[in-house]
Protein backbone atom coordinates (compact mmCIF):
# COMPACT_ATOMS: atom_id res chain seq x y z
CA UNK A 1 0.00 0.00 0.00
CA UNK A 2 1.70 3.55 -1.07
CA UNK A 3 1.92 6.10 1.57
CA UNK A 4 -0.46 8.31 0.42
CA UNK A 5 -3.20 5.35 0.78
CA UNK A 6 -2.54 4.88 4.16
CA UNK A 7 -2.71 8.49 4.82
CA UNK A 8 -6.18 8.20 3.46
CA UNK A 9 -7.14 5.13 5.89
CA UNK A 10 -5.14 6.44 8.48
CA UNK A 11 -7.12 10.11 8.45
CA UNK A 12 -10.54 9.74 6.91
CA UNK A 13 -12.01 11.62 9.71
CA UNK A 14 -10.25 14.05 8.90
CA UNK A 15 -10.79 14.59 5.41
CA UNK A 16 -14.46 14.83 6.24
CA UNK A 17 -14.20 16.94 9.01
CA UNK A 18 -12.09 19.67 6.51
CA UNK A 19 -15.02 18.89 4.02
CA UNK A 20 -17.55 20.24 6.35
CA UNK A 21 -15.84 22.97 7.72
CA UNK A 22 -15.45 24.08 3.92
CA UNK A 23 -19.03 23.49 3.04
CA UNK A 24 -19.97 25.56 6.43
CA UNK A 25 -17.89 28.30 5.14
CA UNK A 26 -19.43 28.34 1.74
CA UNK A 27 -23.07 28.29 2.93
CA UNK A 28 -22.19 31.42 5.23
CA UNK A 29 -20.19 33.43 2.43
CA UNK A 30 -23.53 32.37 0.39
CA UNK A 31 -25.64 33.50 2.81
CA UNK A 32 -23.25 36.84 3.42
CA UNK A 33 -23.32 37.55 0.09
CA UNK A 34 -27.74 37.14 -0.37
CA UNK A 35 -28.08 39.54 2.59
CA UNK A 36 -25.65 41.82 1.40
CA UNK A 37 -27.60 42.07 -1.81
CA UNK A 38 -30.94 42.00 -0.68
CA UNK A 39 -29.70 45.00 1.85
CA UNK A 40 -27.91 47.07 -1.20
CA UNK A 41 -31.18 46.21 -3.16
CA UNK A 42 -33.41 47.82 -0.53
CA UNK A 43 -31.82 50.80 0.08
CA UNK A 44 -31.84 51.41 -3.59
CA UNK A 45 -35.33 50.83 -3.99
CA UNK A 46 -36.00 53.22 -0.88
CA UNK A 47 -33.35 56.07 -2.78
CA UNK A 48 -35.54 55.57 -5.78
CA UNK A 49 -39.18 55.86 -4.60
CA UNK A 50 -39.47 59.04 -6.25
CA UNK A 51 -38.65 57.70 -9.58
CA UNK A 52 -41.16 55.51 -10.81
CA UNK A 53 -40.33 52.77 -13.67
CA UNK A 54 -41.39 50.02 -15.84
CA UNK A 55 -41.39 46.66 -14.26
CA UNK A 56 -38.74 44.92 -14.11
CA UNK A 57 -37.43 41.25 -12.95
CA UNK A 58 -35.38 41.38 -9.71
CA UNK A 59 -32.61 39.71 -11.04
CA UNK A 60 -32.54 39.96 -14.67
CA UNK A 61 -33.63 43.54 -14.40
CA UNK A 62 -35.65 45.53 -17.20
CA UNK A 63 -35.38 42.83 -20.22
CA UNK A 64 -34.00 44.75 -23.07
CA UNK A 65 -33.38 43.13 -26.54
CA UNK A 66 -29.57 44.71 -26.73
CA UNK A 67 -30.50 46.21 -30.77
CA UNK A 68 -34.02 47.43 -29.23
CA UNK A 69 -32.69 49.75 -26.46
CA UNK A 70 -33.00 53.21 -28.53
CA UNK A 71 -36.77 51.99 -29.02
CA UNK A 72 -37.71 51.39 -25.31
CA UNK A 73 -36.13 54.57 -24.20
CA UNK A 74 -38.44 56.33 -26.51
CA UNK A 75 -41.44 54.74 -25.31
CA UNK A 76 -40.32 55.20 -21.73
CA UNK A 77 -39.37 59.17 -22.08
CA UNK A 78 -43.48 59.49 -23.03
CA UNK A 79 -44.25 57.86 -19.54
CA UNK A 80 -42.36 59.16 -17.10
CA UNK A 81 -41.53 62.70 -16.45
CA UNK A 82 -37.72 63.82 -17.02
CA UNK A 83 -36.34 60.43 -16.07
CA UNK A 84 -36.69 56.98 -14.75
CA UNK A 85 -34.46 54.15 -13.21
CA UNK A 86 -33.42 51.24 -15.57
CA UNK A 87 -32.46 48.36 -13.34
CA UNK A 88 -30.00 46.50 -15.73
CA UNK A 89 -29.68 43.53 -13.36
CA UNK A 90 -29.52 42.76 -9.71
CA UNK A 91 -28.45 45.66 -7.74
CA UNK A 92 -27.17 46.95 -10.63
CA UNK A 93 -29.30 50.44 -11.70
CA UNK A 94 -28.84 53.35 -13.63
CA UNK A 95 -31.03 56.69 -13.75
CA UNK A 96 -31.71 57.84 -17.13
CA UNK A 97 -32.76 61.66 -17.29
CA UNK A 98 -33.67 63.53 -20.77
CA UNK A 99 -35.03 66.77 -19.30
CA UNK A 100 -33.07 70.01 -19.74
CA UNK A 101 -33.40 71.03 -16.22
CA UNK A 102 -31.86 67.97 -15.24
CA UNK A 103 -29.40 68.02 -17.79
CA UNK A 104 -28.12 71.62 -16.66
CA UNK A 105 -27.94 70.58 -13.11
CA UNK A 106 -25.95 67.92 -13.84
CA UNK A 107 -23.56 68.82 -16.35
CA UNK A 108 -22.80 72.10 -13.64
CA UNK A 109 -21.32 69.89 -11.25
CA UNK A 110 -17.96 67.89 -11.75
CA UNK A 111 -18.91 64.23 -10.78
CA UNK A 112 -16.45 61.77 -12.88
CA UNK A 113 -17.35 59.64 -15.79
CA UNK A 114 -19.44 56.33 -14.26
CA UNK A 115 -15.96 53.77 -13.46
CA UNK A 116 -17.61 50.51 -14.27
CA UNK A 117 -19.35 51.68 -17.85
CA UNK A 118 -16.29 52.92 -19.06
CA UNK A 119 -13.04 50.78 -17.90
CA UNK A 120 -14.78 48.27 -20.40
CA UNK A 121 -12.64 50.60 -22.99
CA UNK A 122 -10.23 51.52 -21.38
CA UNK A 123 -8.25 48.64 -22.63
CA UNK A 124 -8.55 49.79 -25.85
CA UNK A 125 -8.43 53.95 -25.60
CA UNK A 126 -6.99 54.08 -22.23
CA UNK A 127 -7.02 57.22 -20.06
CA UNK A 128 -7.04 60.05 -21.93
CA UNK A 129 -9.20 63.06 -22.07
CA UNK A 130 -12.48 60.93 -22.20
CA UNK A 131 -12.18 59.11 -19.36
CA UNK A 132 -9.72 60.69 -17.19
CA UNK A 133 -11.43 62.57 -14.09
CA UNK A 134 -10.29 65.80 -11.52
CA UNK A 135 -6.75 67.82 -11.79
CA UNK A 136 -5.07 65.15 -14.55
CA UNK A 137 -8.17 65.81 -16.77
CA UNK A 138 -8.03 69.57 -16.21
CA UNK A 139 -4.14 69.47 -16.70
CA UNK A 140 -4.68 67.64 -20.04
CA UNK A 141 -8.02 69.44 -21.41
CA UNK A 142 -5.51 72.67 -21.31
CA UNK A 143 -2.61 71.31 -22.89
CA UNK A 144 -4.90 70.37 -25.59
CA UNK A 145 -7.48 72.80 -26.19
CA UNK A 146 -4.78 74.98 -28.12
CA UNK A 147 -4.96 72.15 -31.12
CA UNK A 148 -8.28 73.78 -31.70
CA UNK A 149 -7.86 77.47 -31.99
CA UNK A 150 -9.48 78.55 -34.80
CA UNK A 151 -6.23 79.70 -36.28
CA UNK A 152 -5.50 76.20 -36.64
CA UNK A 153 -8.65 74.92 -37.58
CA UNK A 154 -9.17 76.79 -40.80
CA UNK A 155 -6.35 75.46 -42.99
CA UNK A 156 -8.02 71.97 -42.38
CA UNK A 157 -10.85 72.83 -44.48
CA UNK A 158 -9.36 72.06 -47.43
CA UNK A 159 -8.28 69.15 -45.95
CA UNK A 160 -11.16 67.69 -45.12
CA UNK A 161 -12.87 69.15 -48.90
CA UNK A 162 -9.56 66.87 -50.36
CA UNK A 163 -10.87 63.56 -48.18
CA UNK A 164 -14.33 64.26 -49.23
CA UNK A 165 -13.43 64.39 -52.53
CA UNK A 166 -11.54 61.07 -52.87
CA UNK A 167 -14.36 59.51 -51.09
CA UNK A 168 -16.67 60.60 -53.70
CA UNK A 169 -14.60 59.84 -56.75
CA UNK A 170 -14.92 56.35 -55.36
CA UNK A 171 -18.56 56.65 -55.22
CA UNK A 172 -18.56 57.87 -58.74
CA UNK A 173 -16.85 54.34 -59.42
CA UNK A 174 -19.86 52.86 -57.36
CA UNK A 175 -22.83 54.62 -58.47
CA UNK A 176 -24.05 51.20 -60.67
CA UNK A 177 -24.82 49.08 -57.68
CA UNK A 178 -28.15 49.02 -56.01
CA UNK A 179 -27.53 50.52 -53.41
CA UNK A 180 -24.56 51.99 -51.46
CA UNK A 181 -23.76 50.88 -47.89
CA UNK A 182 -22.22 54.40 -46.94
CA UNK A 183 -21.20 54.21 -43.08
CA UNK A 184 -17.85 52.54 -43.90
CA UNK A 185 -16.98 54.83 -46.97
CA UNK A 186 -17.91 57.94 -44.29
CA UNK A 187 -15.34 55.99 -41.78
CA UNK A 188 -12.40 55.88 -44.24
CA UNK A 189 -12.94 59.29 -45.06
CA UNK A 190 -13.13 61.14 -41.74
CA UNK A 191 -10.19 58.90 -40.49
CA UNK A 192 -8.25 60.14 -43.63
CA UNK A 193 -8.93 63.65 -42.18
CA UNK A 194 -8.04 63.07 -38.56
CA UNK A 195 -5.04 61.59 -39.46
CA UNK A 196 -3.71 64.47 -41.97
CA UNK A 197 -5.39 67.06 -39.65
CA UNK A 198 -4.07 66.40 -36.07
CA UNK A 199 -1.18 64.10 -36.92
CA UNK A 200 0.35 65.14 -40.43
CA UNK A 201 -0.58 61.99 -41.49
CA UNK A 202 1.21 61.62 -45.22
CA UNK A 203 -0.46 59.74 -48.11
CA UNK A 204 -3.92 58.83 -48.74
CA UNK A 205 -5.69 56.25 -45.36
CA UNK A 206 -8.42 55.76 -47.86
CA UNK A 207 -6.32 53.61 -49.76
CA UNK A 208 -4.38 51.93 -47.35
CA UNK A 209 -5.53 48.25 -46.15
CA UNK A 210 -4.34 48.35 -42.62
CA UNK A 211 -6.32 51.17 -42.27
CA UNK A 212 -9.75 49.29 -42.91
CA UNK A 213 -8.23 46.27 -40.18
CA UNK A 214 -8.58 49.29 -38.00
CA UNK A 215 -12.19 50.73 -38.84
CA UNK A 216 -12.72 46.97 -38.51
CA UNK A 217 -11.70 47.26 -35.32
CA UNK A 218 -13.33 50.40 -33.94
CA UNK A 219 -16.55 48.21 -35.30
CA UNK A 220 -16.10 45.41 -33.47
CA UNK A 221 -15.28 46.91 -30.11
CA UNK A 222 -18.50 49.21 -30.00
CA UNK A 223 -20.42 45.90 -30.51
CA UNK A 224 -18.33 44.03 -28.01
CA UNK A 225 -18.29 46.92 -25.67
CA UNK A 226 -22.38 47.21 -25.55
CA UNK A 227 -22.51 43.46 -25.26
CA UNK A 228 -20.33 43.00 -22.23
CA UNK A 229 -22.00 46.06 -20.60
CA UNK A 230 -25.37 44.26 -20.72
CA UNK A 231 -24.13 41.22 -19.63
CA UNK A 232 -24.03 40.59 -15.75
CA UNK A 233 -22.03 37.74 -16.39
CA UNK A 234 -18.80 39.20 -18.39
CA UNK A 235 -18.55 41.70 -16.11
CA UNK A 236 -15.23 40.05 -14.11
CA UNK A 237 -12.23 41.10 -16.15
CA UNK A 238 -10.81 37.32 -15.66
CA UNK A 239 -13.79 35.62 -17.22
CA UNK A 240 -14.70 37.69 -19.78
CA UNK A 241 -10.97 37.35 -21.00
CA UNK A 242 -11.52 33.47 -21.63
CA UNK A 243 -14.94 34.41 -23.76
CA UNK A 244 -14.81 34.27 -27.45
CA UNK A 245 -16.15 37.87 -26.90
CA UNK A 246 -12.95 38.60 -24.65
CA UNK A 247 -10.87 37.18 -27.06
CA UNK A 248 -12.33 38.89 -30.04
CA UNK A 249 -11.61 42.20 -28.01
CA UNK A 250 -8.06 41.37 -27.28
CA UNK A 251 -7.50 40.81 -30.95
CA UNK A 252 -9.32 44.31 -32.05
CA UNK A 253 -7.69 45.70 -28.96
CA UNK A 254 -4.15 44.79 -30.37
CA UNK A 255 -5.17 45.94 -34.02
CA UNK A 256 -6.30 49.28 -33.11
CA UNK A 257 -2.97 49.94 -30.86
CA UNK A 258 -0.81 48.80 -33.56
CA UNK A 259 -2.16 51.61 -35.94
CA UNK A 260 -2.24 54.29 -33.61
CA UNK A 261 1.74 53.56 -32.20
CA UNK A 262 2.66 53.41 -36.25
CA UNK A 263 1.31 57.04 -36.34
CA UNK A 264 3.43 57.75 -33.20
CA UNK A 265 6.97 55.78 -34.22
CA UNK A 266 6.49 58.01 -37.46
CA UNK A 267 6.30 61.32 -36.01
CA UNK A 268 9.02 60.59 -33.54
CA UNK A 269 10.94 59.57 -36.89
CA UNK A 270 10.71 62.77 -37.92
CA UNK A 271 11.76 64.43 -34.74
CA UNK A 272 14.93 62.89 -34.81
CA UNK A 273 16.26 64.87 -37.69
CA UNK A 274 18.43 67.67 -35.72
CA UNK A 275 16.28 71.08 -35.19
CA UNK A 276 13.34 69.65 -35.75
CA UNK A 277 12.05 69.73 -32.54
CA UNK A 278 12.82 73.41 -32.70
CA UNK A 279 10.80 73.87 -35.56
CA UNK A 280 7.67 72.75 -34.38
CA UNK A 281 8.05 74.91 -30.72
CA UNK A 282 9.09 77.63 -32.93
CA UNK A 283 5.81 76.95 -34.74
CA UNK A 284 3.13 79.66 -33.97
CA UNK A 285 0.32 76.94 -32.99
CA UNK A 286 0.78 73.02 -32.84
CA UNK A 287 -1.37 70.25 -34.15
CA UNK A 288 -2.83 67.63 -31.79
CA UNK A 289 0.35 65.94 -32.00
CA UNK A 290 2.89 68.36 -31.78
CA UNK A 291 1.38 69.17 -28.16
CA UNK A 292 1.82 65.50 -27.28
CA UNK A 293 5.50 65.12 -28.43
CA UNK A 294 6.74 68.44 -26.91
CA UNK A 295 5.18 68.21 -24.05
CA UNK A 296 6.53 65.17 -23.20
CA UNK A 297 10.39 65.81 -24.56
CA UNK A 298 10.06 69.07 -22.70
CA UNK A 299 9.68 67.10 -19.53
CA UNK A 300 9.11 63.15 -19.41
CA UNK A 301 7.19 63.05 -16.25
CA UNK A 302 4.55 65.08 -17.50
CA UNK A 303 3.17 62.67 -19.90
CA UNK A 304 4.06 58.99 -19.77
CA UNK A 305 4.59 56.67 -22.99
CA UNK A 306 0.96 55.35 -21.69
CA UNK A 307 -0.81 59.26 -20.85
CA UNK A 308 0.62 59.52 -24.71
CA UNK A 309 -0.83 56.25 -26.13
CA UNK A 310 -4.11 57.31 -24.32
CA UNK A 311 -4.46 60.21 -25.86
CA UNK A 312 -3.67 59.16 -29.38
CA UNK A 313 -6.07 56.31 -29.05
CA UNK A 314 -8.58 58.56 -27.73
CA UNK A 315 -8.68 61.44 -30.35
CA UNK A 316 -7.96 58.71 -33.10
CA UNK A 317 -11.62 57.30 -32.49
CA UNK A 318 -13.50 60.18 -31.53
CA UNK A 319 -12.34 62.45 -34.05
CA UNK A 320 -13.25 59.63 -36.61
CA UNK A 321 -15.81 57.44 -35.50
CA UNK A 322 -18.56 59.93 -33.77
CA UNK A 323 -18.27 62.11 -36.89
CA UNK A 324 -18.57 59.58 -39.52
CA UNK A 325 -21.76 58.54 -37.06
CA UNK A 326 -22.93 62.37 -37.59
CA UNK A 327 -22.01 62.79 -41.34
CA UNK A 328 -23.77 59.40 -42.37
CA UNK A 329 -27.14 59.93 -40.32
CA UNK A 330 -27.24 63.77 -41.92
CA UNK A 331 -27.20 62.09 -45.44
CA UNK A 332 -29.93 59.34 -44.66
CA UNK A 333 -32.02 62.55 -42.78
CA UNK A 334 -31.61 64.54 -46.33
CA UNK A 335 -32.47 61.36 -48.58
CA UNK A 336 -35.61 60.75 -46.35
CA UNK A 337 -36.57 64.29 -46.92
CA UNK A 338 -36.12 65.22 -50.18
CA UNK A 339 -37.76 68.71 -50.02
CA UNK A 340 -35.02 69.91 -47.79
CA UNK A 341 -32.09 68.22 -49.88
CA UNK A 342 -32.93 70.38 -52.44
CA UNK A 343 -33.12 73.73 -50.49
CA UNK A 344 -29.73 72.90 -49.15
CA UNK A 345 -28.02 72.09 -52.65
CA UNK A 346 -29.19 75.18 -54.07
CA UNK A 347 -28.59 77.46 -51.10
CA UNK A 348 -24.26 75.49 -51.31
CA UNK A 349 -24.67 75.95 -55.62
CA UNK A 350 -25.35 79.76 -55.18
CA UNK A 351 -22.56 79.89 -52.96
CA UNK A 352 -19.71 77.74 -54.42
CA UNK A 353 -21.10 77.11 -57.74
CA UNK A 354 -19.14 74.11 -58.65
CA UNK A 355 -17.47 73.35 -55.51
CA UNK A 356 -13.43 73.80 -56.85
CA UNK A 357 -12.95 75.94 -53.72
CA UNK A 358 -14.40 75.66 -50.30
CA UNK A 359 -13.42 78.13 -47.49
CA UNK A 360 -13.60 78.55 -43.58
CA UNK A 361 -15.61 81.57 -44.35
CA UNK A 362 -18.05 79.47 -46.69
CA UNK A 363 -19.25 77.66 -43.67
CA UNK A 364 -20.89 80.83 -41.77
CA UNK A 365 -22.56 81.41 -44.87
CA UNK A 366 -25.17 78.19 -45.45
CA UNK A 367 -27.90 78.93 -42.69
CA UNK A 368 -30.80 76.60 -43.87
CA UNK A 369 -27.46 74.05 -44.68
CA UNK A 370 -26.59 74.36 -41.21
CA UNK A 371 -30.20 74.38 -39.62
CA UNK A 372 -30.58 71.02 -41.64
CA UNK A 373 -26.90 69.52 -40.01
CA UNK A 374 -28.50 70.28 -36.41
CA UNK A 375 -31.93 68.83 -36.76
CA UNK A 376 -29.97 65.57 -38.16
CA UNK A 377 -27.57 65.54 -34.85
CA UNK A 378 -30.85 66.39 -33.05
CA UNK A 379 -32.49 63.19 -34.50
CA UNK A 380 -29.59 61.04 -34.73
CA UNK A 381 -27.37 62.50 -32.08
CA UNK A 382 -23.52 60.40 -32.78
CA UNK A 383 -23.32 59.55 -29.11
CA UNK A 384 -26.32 58.70 -27.65
CA UNK A 385 -25.18 59.31 -23.97
CA UNK A 386 -23.02 59.74 -21.29
CA UNK A 387 -22.75 58.44 -17.67
CA UNK A 388 -21.69 59.97 -14.36
CA UNK A 389 -21.04 58.66 -10.89
CA UNK A 390 -22.96 60.99 -8.29
CA UNK A 391 -19.95 61.96 -5.97
CA UNK A 392 -22.19 63.92 -3.80
CA UNK A 393 -26.23 63.88 -3.48
CA UNK A 394 -28.21 66.16 -5.82
CA UNK A 395 -31.48 67.31 -5.83
CA UNK A 396 -33.29 68.39 -9.13
CA UNK A 397 -35.28 71.54 -9.97
CA UNK A 398 -38.84 69.40 -9.41
CA UNK A 399 -37.37 68.60 -5.77
CA UNK A 400 -36.72 65.00 -6.67
CA UNK A 401 -33.42 63.88 -5.22
CA UNK A 402 -30.93 60.94 -5.55
CA UNK A 403 -28.12 60.13 -2.72
CA UNK A 404 -24.25 60.00 -3.66
CA UNK A 405 -23.20 56.82 -5.48
CA UNK A 406 -25.65 56.57 -8.03
CA UNK A 407 -24.71 56.06 -11.78
CA UNK A 408 -26.90 58.78 -13.90
CA UNK A 409 -26.99 58.52 -17.42
CA UNK A 410 -27.50 61.33 -19.72
CA UNK A 411 -29.46 60.55 -22.46
CA UNK A 412 -29.26 62.51 -25.27
CA UNK A 413 -31.02 60.95 -27.65
CA UNK A 414 -34.11 60.35 -24.57
CA UNK A 415 -33.45 64.56 -24.58
CA UNK A 416 -33.60 64.86 -28.07
CA UNK A 417 -37.38 62.84 -28.41
CA UNK A 418 -38.66 64.45 -25.17
CA UNK A 419 -41.98 65.45 -26.68
CA UNK A 420 -42.21 68.02 -23.65
CA UNK A 421 -38.97 69.73 -25.12
CA UNK A 422 -39.48 69.18 -28.79
CA UNK A 423 -43.21 68.92 -30.36
CA UNK A 424 -43.69 66.32 -32.69
CA UNK A 425 -40.07 64.96 -31.89
CA UNK A 426 -39.99 62.54 -34.73
CA UNK A 427 -40.69 64.69 -37.71
CA UNK A 428 -37.71 66.27 -39.52
CA UNK A 429 -38.20 69.61 -39.14
CA UNK A 430 -35.16 72.13 -39.48
CA UNK A 431 -36.82 75.54 -39.00
CA UNK A 432 -36.37 74.24 -34.97
CA UNK A 433 -32.91 76.16 -35.72
CA UNK A 434 -34.01 79.08 -37.62
CA UNK A 435 -31.84 81.90 -36.46
CA UNK A 436 -33.87 83.90 -33.85
CA UNK A 437 -35.34 80.42 -32.24
CA UNK A 438 -35.43 80.16 -28.69
CA UNK A 439 -34.99 76.53 -27.23
CA UNK A 440 -33.40 75.57 -23.34
CA UNK A 441 -29.52 76.15 -23.13
CA UNK A 442 -29.64 72.05 -22.61
CA UNK A 443 -32.39 70.87 -24.87
CA UNK A 444 -30.04 70.10 -27.47
CA UNK A 445 -26.59 68.62 -26.63
CA UNK A 446 -25.22 66.17 -29.99
CA UNK A 447 -21.67 67.41 -28.34
CA UNK A 448 -22.65 67.00 -24.23
CA UNK A 449 -22.47 70.24 -22.58
CA UNK A 450 -20.51 71.74 -19.50
CA UNK A 451 -16.68 71.89 -18.89
CA UNK A 452 -16.19 68.15 -20.52
CA UNK A 453 -18.28 69.40 -23.54
CA UNK A 454 -16.66 67.54 -27.02
CA UNK A 455 -12.96 69.79 -27.42
CA UNK A 456 -13.12 69.12 -30.47
CA UNK A 457 -17.20 70.52 -31.58
CA UNK A 458 -15.67 72.87 -33.85
CA UNK A 459 -13.74 70.86 -35.91
CA UNK A 460 -16.17 68.49 -36.51
CA UNK A 461 -19.23 71.02 -37.43
CA UNK A 462 -16.70 72.20 -40.14
CA UNK A 463 -16.17 68.71 -41.24
CA UNK A 464 -20.13 67.73 -41.55
CA UNK A 465 -20.85 70.99 -43.51
CA UNK A 466 -17.52 70.85 -45.63
CA UNK A 467 -18.39 66.60 -46.36
CA UNK A 468 -22.48 67.96 -46.74
CA UNK A 469 -21.78 70.85 -49.34
CA UNK A 470 -19.73 68.49 -51.40
CA UNK A 471 -21.81 65.53 -51.57
CA UNK A 472 -24.74 67.56 -52.61
CA UNK A 473 -23.21 69.37 -55.68
CA UNK A 474 -22.41 66.07 -56.88
CA UNK A 475 -25.31 63.33 -56.18
CA UNK A 476 -28.85 63.36 -55.43
CA UNK A 477 -29.45 61.21 -52.31
CA UNK A 478 -32.00 58.82 -52.17
CA UNK A 479 -33.12 56.12 -49.33
CA UNK A 480 -33.26 52.42 -50.04
CA UNK A 481 -36.58 51.89 -49.33
CA UNK A 482 -35.65 48.14 -48.73
CA UNK A 483 -33.29 48.57 -45.80
CA UNK A 484 -34.46 51.50 -43.43
CA UNK A 485 -31.42 52.27 -40.96
CA UNK A 486 -32.50 51.09 -37.34
CA UNK A 487 -30.60 53.15 -34.96
CA UNK A 488 -28.50 51.19 -32.01
CA UNK A 489 -26.63 52.70 -28.97
CA UNK A 490 -23.43 51.43 -29.20
CA UNK A 491 -20.25 53.66 -28.16
CA UNK A 492 -21.49 55.82 -31.14
CA UNK A 493 -24.65 55.92 -33.08
CA UNK A 494 -24.67 53.26 -35.77
CA UNK A 495 -27.81 51.55 -37.59
CA UNK A 496 -28.12 47.71 -36.84
CA UNK A 497 -28.64 46.64 -40.25
CA UNK A 498 -25.91 49.70 -42.00
CA UNK A 499 -27.23 52.69 -43.97
CA UNK A 500 -27.79 52.24 -47.72
CA UNK A 501 -28.52 55.05 -50.04
CA UNK A 502 -29.38 55.37 -53.70
CA UNK A 503 -26.71 57.42 -55.55
CA UNK A 504 -28.00 59.97 -58.46
CA UNK A 505 -25.04 61.81 -60.33
CA UNK A 506 -26.13 65.51 -61.41
CA UNK A 507 -25.16 66.71 -64.46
Amino acid sequence: MSMSSLSLTRFPGSISGLLQVASLLSLLLLLFKAAQFLLRRQWLLKALQQFPSPPSHWFFGHKIPKDQELQYILKWVNEFPSAFPQWLWGSKVRVLVYDPEYMKAILGRSDPKAHNTYRIVAPWIGYGLLLLNGETWFQHRRMLTPAFHYDILKPYVGIMADSVRVMLDKWEQLIGQNSLEIFQHVSLMTLDTIMKCAFSHQGSVQQERNSKSYIQAVGDMNYLFLSRARNVFHQNDTIYRLTSDGRLFHHACQLAHEHTDQVIRQRKAQLQNEGELEKIRQKRHLDFLDILLCAKMENGSSLSDEDLRAEVDTFMFEGHDTTASGISWIFYALAAHPEHQKKCREEVQSLLGDGASITWDHLDQMPYTTMCIKEALRLYPPVSGVSRDLSKPITFPDGRSLPKGFVVTLSFYGLHHNPKVWPNPEVFDPSRFAPGSSRHSHSFLPFSGGSRNCIGKQFAMNELKVAVALTLLRFELLPDPTRIPVPMALIVLKSKNGIHLHLRKLQ
